[in-house]
């Protein structure tokens, strides 16, 4: 009540898209924070000699633990997008959204398949592409509402049946398959591309890319098409690229636990209590841990894990660490080669990423006043 007494002109626009993100954010984090755990406990219980290109699921109790937190990820994308959406247009919103952002997920883009125009699958446009998704769908929503406002009242009950349902996903996988997802999946292909052809030239200024690709966008293109490169790598015996990899996606969700950790007055207690569940997260490799706090605070938040990241990813090239395994997190810490000074950088990247989040987080209390 408050919020609207209080929110003038200006802010209410600022206001009301924080509100709209935060309803995605807090509906998509239980399947984040779920999943995600069960998926790290999945290589904890694991037994990594048995197939180390099939690590989390050689055992039958491994395989069900990553096949159960992967179905929870699954819907991680389609969630935020589909609450977002229902934030701006009401229940209308939600399938519209939803869609959007499974779409997002699956990357569907129109392309050649055995020389026949087809839709096919041509790179996930992942966490940016849904968050794109479940404001369009929001907005689209509430273009059609104004539109179908014209009809006869005799039409009335039909509308969020069958006419925001029917014409909302048709548009919106329009655009989502015609103008979003291309361009992405496009980006994705020019990463590895721009990876591929850096090689062996400065080990040190790829593992500084690779380690702030994986913290960009935290599970989104950027971030897997430096994971993808890393597992390439490690096909062709180059150990130490994947080492970088992880470690750049370990970064994120710790910098941040630990600036709620050390900052508390950066926080709410809501995040401050969410933030906890980093450490495991970040100890496990979900880097999408920290997505809740990039969704709410991109601006402050995105840079200070790619910094973080970054020097990480850097220190663990100048280190020589390497790493055997496509995945990561402490259960792999047996297989990293140069482990001590592995956990060195993941510490200092960690911090670096600590430190920039707070001086750019004002503290909460100065901010209302």
């Amino acid at each position: 009540e408050e919020n609207t007494a209080d929110s003038g002109e200006k802010q209410s626009i600022g206001r009301k898209i924080y509100k709209d993100l935060m309803n995605g954010v807090s509906h998509m984090l239980p399947f984040v924070i779920g999943g995600g755990i069960l998926i790290a406990l999945a290589f904890l219980f694991d037994d990594y000699a048995i197939d180390p290109a099939n690590f989390g699921m050689n055992t039958p109790f491994a395989a069900f633990l990553k096949t159960i937190g992967g179905a929870a990820f699954g819907f991680m994308l389609p969630i935020l997008a589909g609450y977002i959406a229902m934030s701006i247009a009401d229940r209308p919103g939600l399938a519209v959204g939803f869609v959007g952002g499974y779409i997002a997920s699956q990357g569907y883009i129109l392309g050649m398949v055995d020389g026949t125009m087809t839709i096919t699958t041509g790179g996930t446009s992942g966490f940016l592409g849904a968050l794109v998704a479940g404001f369009l769908a929001g907005y689209l929503v509430l273009g059609l509402r104004k539109l179908f406002d014209k009809l006869p009242d005799a039409l009335e009950g039909i509308k969020p049946t069958l006419l925001y349902p029917f014409f909302g996903l048709l548009i919106m996988g329009a655009l989502m398959v015609f103008i979003i997802n291309p361009p992405v999946a496009a980006l994705n292909t020019a990463m590895t591309n721009g990876l591929n052809s850096m090689g062996e030239s400065s080990k040190v200024i790829l593992g500084v890319i690779l380690g702030g690709m994986m913290a960009i966008d935290m599970g989104g293109p950027f971030n897997k098409a430096a994971y993808v490169f890393g597992t390439a790598a490690i096909s062709s015996g180059q150990y130490d690229i994947m080492a970088a990899v992880m470690i750049g996606g370990m970064v994120p969700p710790i910098a941040i636990a630990l600036c709620a950790t050390f900052f508390k007055n950066r926080f709410t207690q809501k995040e401050r209590q969410s933030a906890l569940t980093n450490y495991i997260m970040g100890l496990c490799f979900i880097t999408e841990g920290a997505i809740p706090f990039a969704a709410a605070d991109p601006i402050r938040v995105i840079p200070s894990c790619v910094v973080g990241s970054a020097v990480a990813g850097g220190l663990s090239m100048l280190f020589g660490c390497t790493l055997m395994a496509p995945h990561g997190g402490v259960f792999v810490f047996p297989v990293v080669g140069n482990p001590l000074f592995y956990v060195v950088s993941l510490l200092i990247g960690s911090v670096v990423g600590m430190i920039l989040l707070a001086i750019l987080k004002k503290p909460l209390k100065k901010e209302a006043a």
